[in-house]
């Protein structure tokens, strides 16, 4: 029998504007607005719905908004009887599915997300480090390229997504020093990307350590579903994972490429991504084929069949 999983963005997938026609047209999907603007004690909905831009980028705002909109999308999806039988998120994203997995209560989820935020963008300096993504970097050469860009300092793969695009993240020059010799070593680009923190590499420990105490008093229950984590790409059922797999991940690459494929190997062949964008759903069409998709984030967006 084909098996379902819901699949959760992470940063880079909002907008302005976004989850506002979820709200206007769905009761549930509102509720969940409310409860975030209640958990945060602020007009958190007006940001997701209004903007502008520029603060809804900041990492502290980008996160919980993101969070909110993809559990709202959930919530719909769930009045409308479809359920999963895995989940998984794209870093933040695994907040978003550890909500849906019944592991964490969502005003929990959303108060720990924005302080992650506020923890990640403190780590380091403006200026001092960058994320790039490296495409089509034949294969093989990621390690010693890596290796030859450091010089005493740090630069590593911080997003694994597809055989065709991996994010790097360290020091802004060791990062472009590894843009360089991956465009020599046959990269089809390196593109430099406009993010406010170099994300998922050492430079984010003192995000790490600080956020182990949010971590720390939180209530994780044992999860309903399955949740295949970003730390490992192994498959958790356990509260304690999940409040493991949540502070591991934050100085450590985001495997999903390996995380998709896992899915795939668990029988899964029916994917939704739930909340904003549709860019998990690209990276499984390059990780496994054949499988259906399907994106749910606003009201326009076509239900999948329950």
């Amino acid at each position: 029998m084909s098996k379902i999983a819901f699949l959760f963005p992470g940063q880079g997938s909002q907008f302005a504007g976004m989850g506002k026609s979820l709200a206007d047209e769905f009761p549930a999907a509102r509720a969940v607005f409310e409860e975030a603007d209640q958990a945060l004690g602020l007009p958190f909905s007006k940001l997701c719905w209004e903007g502008p831009e520029e603060d809804l980028k900041l990492t502290e705002n980008t996160q919980p908004a993101i969070l909110t909109v993809s559990t709202a999308a959930l919530a719909v999806l769930r009045e409308k009887g479809l359920s999963a039988d895995y989940v998984a998120g794209h870093s933040l994203g695994e907040y978003s599915a550890l909500v849906a997995a019944g592991s964490l209560r969502f005003a929990d989820a959303v108060r720990l997300v924005r302080k992650r935020g506020q923890y990640m963008q403190e780590a380091v300096p403006a200026g001092v480090g960058a994320m790039a993504a490296l495409l089509k970097l034949p294969e093989g050469k990621l390690d010693s390229i890596l290796a030859e860009a450091a010089q005493g300092e740090v630069v590593s793969a911080a997003n694994l997504n597809s055989p065709d695009q991996v994010v790097i993240a360290g020091h802004a020059a060791a990062v472009e020093r590894a843009m360089d010799l991956a465009k020599a070593a046959g990269a089809k680009r390196a593109v430099l990307l406009a993010v406010s923190a170099p994300f998922h590499c050492a430079l984010m420990e003192p995000a790490q350590k600080r956020l182990a105490a949010d971590l720390d008093v939180t209530e994780f229950a044992d999860l309903a579903v399955p949740l295949i984590n970003n730390w490992q790409a192994a498959e958790i059922r356990t509260g304690a994972e999940a409040r493991q797999g949540l502070f591991q991940q934050v100085p450590s690459p985001v495997r999903w490429a390996e995380s998709v494929r896992k899915l795939a190997e668990l029988g899964v062949t029916r994917f939704v991504e739930v909340g904003p964008g549709s860019v998990l759903s690209g990276l499984v069409r390059s990780l496994v084929s054949p499988a259906e998709r399907f994106n749910f984030g606003e009201a326009s967006d076509a239900l999948p069949p329950a």
